[in-house]
């Protein structure tokens, strides 16, 4: 079970991803609601995983990235950014400053799993765990 810091100036994404973190079996440790609460928070939580809104108040989730990654392990940190369509350049630029993944909005449970997954290759959920209706079929018959 991962410990994960969400980080979203939306209450209602905020909710939305403690409901899906909560699902998939993880324990959400903070909320914080912009990139200045982020910095702090992960310093007294230690979280597994952030996820990182990049547009918010006060200190947006880029610069809040590389706050974090000044003063942490760079491979013990895990943050994967949540971001737009249109913000193509704000990804590249938060991978290279240490972002392990990214989801584009709308968020949704598979697309957090799949980029859990990725980082943390014990909490990935092979395809084949899933039936899908061919699949289904073909049993059926």
């Amino acid at each position: 079970m991962l410990k994960v810091l969400i980080v979203d100036d939306s209450l209602v994404i905020r909710a939305k991803m403690k409901g899906y973190i909560k699902k998939l079996g993880h324990s959400v440790i903070g909320e914080a609601k912009d990139g200045q609460d982020a910095v702090l928070m992960n310093k007294q939580l230690s979280p597994d995983l952030i996820t990182m809104d990049v547009s918010m108040p006060i200190m947006n989730g880029l610069e809040a990235l590389k706050k974090i990654m000044e003063t942490s392990n760079m491979e013990e940190t895990n943050i994967i950014m949540i971001t737009a369509n249109g913000q193509d350049g704000i990804v590249k630029d938060a991978l290279k400053s240490g972002a392990k993944g990214y989801i584009l909005k709308p968020i949704s449970e598979e697309k957090l799993q799949d980029s859990i997954g990725k980082i943390f290759p014990q909490y990935c959920i092979e395809d084949n765990d899933f039936l899908d209706e061919n699949d289904l079929n073909e049993m059926l018959s």
